[in-house]
Formats: structure tokens, C-alpha cells, sequence
């Protein structure tokens, strides 16, 4: 089955960030993955994912920071 949808997840547990992955990827999504801001941006400035899965508590700008920018 071909990906239909791409969903961004950005969380700084590598765990959490597995598991929705190999959870979003087994349903038919593709999955992107980033630790931080920082590689969210870039992972935004290559791919136009439909949706951002963003933890709230992520170290340097937080959530909700990344959200507004």
C-alpha cells in the first residue's frame, strides 16, 4: 500500500516517536520524525506534511512556541 498522507511527529523521546511512526506507517501514512525545533524546521523547509503531531514540553522552544512561529 502506497502512503497517501504525510504526518510530521516532533517529540524529544525517540520511544514515543517510534511507536507513532511504526503505528501512522503500518495504517498507511507516511511518517516523519524530528527531536526538536530545529530539525522540525528542516524536516518543513524539504516536505509539506498535512499534519504536525507536536509535543507540548519539547526542550528549547516548546510546543506551543513552534505552533505560533
Amino acid at each position: 500500500m502506497e502512503p497517501t498522507s504525510t504526518i510530521l511527529i516532533v517529540d524529544d523521546d525517540r520511544d514515543i516517536r517510534t511507536l507513532l511512526a511504526d503505528y501512522l506507517e503500518s495504517n498507511g501514512y507516511r511518517a516523519l520524525c524530528a527531536a526538536d525545533g530545529a530539525a522540525m524546521w528542516k524536516l518543513l523547509d524539504e516536505a509539506r506534511p498535512e499534519l504536525v503531531v507536536l509535543d507540548l514540553n519539547l526542550p528549547g522552544d516548546d510546543g506551543l512556541t513552534l505552533c505560533r512561529k
